[in-house]
């Protein structure tokens, strides 16, 4: 690199760190927390995020990491990224009281994970036929640590398509 390019990349700022991004872990509509009907969502308790209304019942790995928790219930899993963003995806409201019923996981705790790779299925029309609404939020537990970050709503995504960034 000759001098001229050595300015140039300052000047641009060239330097800055590449923003990590979480990709959708579900087909679908990405819509703002607040459209969420349950307040430790839409009022940010657990954190920001968006939230997605699912055209398919699968979920994938929306970042490398670690799958650092898969609830038994099998209704959230949560991710944390080689970059430290905690993740939790949270399919449905209230799915927990479905026991995992219409759910199959197909990784366990501790698993390290690519982006991409299948997560969770769940039988959508079951779970809104069980009184359900499949709404899934995902959020960023972790949020003080990214002051800066942008989420992206009011478009339809398909799967690893970016949401947050960090």
């Amino acid at each position: 690199m000759n001098m001229f390019d050595s300015w140039k990349k300052i000047f641009e700022g060239g330097d800055k760190k590449e923003r990590e991004k979480i990709l959708a872990p579900v087909e679908g509509t990405a819509v703002p927390l607040s459209e969420v009907s349950d307040p430790a969502f839409s009022q940010e308790i657990l954190g920001k995020g968006v939230a997605i209304v699912p055209a398919k019942g699968r979920i994938v790995a929306p970042a490398d990491g670690v799958l650092t928790v898969m609830f038994e219930t099998k209704h959230a899993v949560s991710v944390t990224t080689n970059g430290g963003a905690e993740i939790i995806v949270h399919v449905g409201l209230d799915t927990v009281n479905l026991k995992g019923e219409h759910y199959t996981s197909y990784k366990k705790q501790g698993d390290r994970v690519k982006a991409g790779e299948l997560l969770l299925e769940f039988d959508m029309a079951a779970i809104k036929e069980a009184g359900y609404d499949v709404i899934t939020p995902v959020i960023i537990c972790n949020t003080p640590n990214y002051p800066e970050m942008v989420c992206h709503t009011g478009m339809q995504v398909k799967e690893l398509e970016p949401i947050i960034e960090l």
